[in-house]
């Protein structure tokens, strides 16, 4: 298992050929920007088939947390690696459908090892 955090303070993680990310709710353009940078880096590095994505911290999601979730996922599918979010709370989920963000190629489990089991299971 390797380990860093991004300048932003987002940690990234790799286990097992995925890369795993936990996305802070204080993220501006600048951190998302470098979060990016650092996941295709990561992912390109270690050969990872997936990412799961953590936005359990998140406790509202408004239009530019939605693009950065679908960019990160898109960033990823063309490295050919599966994205997966996870910690999606009730109020994030129907704050999305209201902004009518649908999340196009973001699949979504209720934890880290349904998403690696998923993962791993090549689904």
């Amino acid at each position: 298992m390797e380990s860093h955090s991004t300048s932003g303070g987002s940690p990234i993680v790799t286990i097992t050929g995925c890369v795993i990310v936990a996305i802070r709710d204080d993220l501006d353009d600048r951190s998302v920007m470098v979060l990016q940078d650092h996941l295709v880096d990561e992912i390109a590095r270690t050969g990872a088939t997936g990412v799961i994505i953590d936005i359990s911290s998140l406790e509202i999601v408004d239009t530019f947390a939605g693009r950065m979730l679908g960019a990160m996922a898109e960033m990823s599918k063309m490295l050919n690696a599966r994205t997966i979010v996870v910690g999606m709370r009730p109020a994030v989920a129907m704050t999305l459908v209201e902004l009518g963000m649908t999340l196009q190629g973001v699949e979504t489990a209720l934890n880290a090892d349904r998403a690696m089991a998923l993962i791993k299971a090549g689904r």
